[in-house]
């Protein structure tokens, strides 16, 4: 009997991805509640802990089935942009993004719920942020295109003030495509 792969997410971005790839999957969003990172912890490690923690969730409440949750974050050093509370949240983080290079950090865990075997990776790339005029910047708040998106922005929607200058563009979007077809063939025993 084939494996079922269920992604533990709501993000239609995320299923886009899947689908366009050719996956066959279920979709069953975790109900973990996105804390603030304790002080000292990485971008890195935050998004690797949110993902293992939404597909431990969602492999518990399941019990059977390839659990598969991805958590993205934006960086400015080690400040991380999650998605913008309001506004004035947006505005703030688009500001310290301006004229610089961001991380875009994608915590990726497999969770195979029966035997509670699980891998992990992390994924970085580079998005290259150009300064905006105050009426550009404006404009883009007034749009509400930043809203449910880390660091508040999505290249998916071809804001012209960002590129990938570095990296996976599907990282960026919120799932690289490429560590999760490496991490499914480097563990074929998680699908069987």
């Amino acid at each position: 009997m084939k494996t079922t792969l269920v992604l533990a997410s709501a993000s239609p971005r995320r299923r886009q991805l899947l689908a366009e790839a050719g996956y066959s999957f279920e979709v069953d969003p975790s109900d973990v509640i996105e804390l603030d990172p304790a002080p000292g912890t990485s971008p890195a490690e935050y998004a690797a802990e949110l993902s293992w923690r939404k597909a431990g969730a969602v492999a518990a409440r399941r019990g059977v089935g390839l659990i598969l949750a991805a958590d993205t974050v934006c960086a400015v050093g080690n400040e991380i942009l999650n998605k913008p509370l309001d506004r004035a949240d947006a505005e703030r983080m688009i500001r310290l993004q301006e004229g610089r290079d961001t991380e875009v950090i994608t915590g990726l865990c497999l969770y195979r719920a029966e035997r509670r075997e699980w891998v992990g990776a992390v994924e970085v790339s580079i998005v290259r942020f150009r300064p905006l005029d105050d009426a550009e910047r404006v404009a883009y708040l007034d749009s509400g295109r930043w809203e449910g998106k880390s660091g508040g922005y999505g290249v998916q929607d071809h804001d012209p003030f960002v590129h990938v200058a570095a990296g996976s563009f599907s990282n960026v979007v919120g799932l690289p495509m490429e560590r999760l077809a490496e991490l499914l063939a480097s563990h074929p025993g998680l699908l069987g």
